[in-house]
C-alpha cells in the first residue's frame, strides 16, 4: 500500500507536467481553413484565436453571408484541431484520464 508522501509526490509531480503541458499548449497554433485556403484561421491549443486572414478572393461585398460562413468553418476547423492537440497532449500527463476542466 502507498504512504500519503508518496502519493502527494506524485500528485505534484503530475500537476506539474500538467502546468507544462497547458503552457505548451498556450504557445501552439493550429490552423483552420476554408475554401481551400481563402480563409485561414489561426488559433492556440488553449482557444486563442491568434490570426485571421481572408484572401481577396473570398470578398465579395454583395455577398457577405458566404464570407461569415467560411470565417465559421475557418474558426470551428481550428478550434477542433486546438482541441484535438491539446486532449493528446494532456491525455499524454494524466494516462488517459479526462479530468473535467483541463480540456
Amino acid at each position: 500500500m502507498m504512504n500519503q508522501a508518496h502519493l502527494l509526490a506524485q500528485f505534484k509531480k503530475m500537476q506539474a507536467e500538467m502546468q507544462k503541458a497547458q503552457e505548451e499548449l498556450a504557445n501552439t497554433v493550429v490552423s483552420g481553413t476554408a475554401a481551400g485556403g481563402a480563409v485561414t484561421v489561426e488559433v492556440t491549443c488553449d482557444q486563442r484565436v491568434k490570426r485571421v486572414h481572408i484572401g481577396k478572393d473570398a470578398v465579395d461585398p454583395d455577398d457577405v453571408e458566404t464570407l461569415e460562413d467560411l470565417i465559421t468553418v475557418a474558426v470551428n476547423d481550428a478550434l477542433g484541431k486546438a482541441n484535438e492537440a491539446s486532449q493528446k497532449r494532456m491525455g499524454s500527463v494524466t494516462g488517459g484520464m479526462k479530468l473535467p476542466g483541463l480540456m
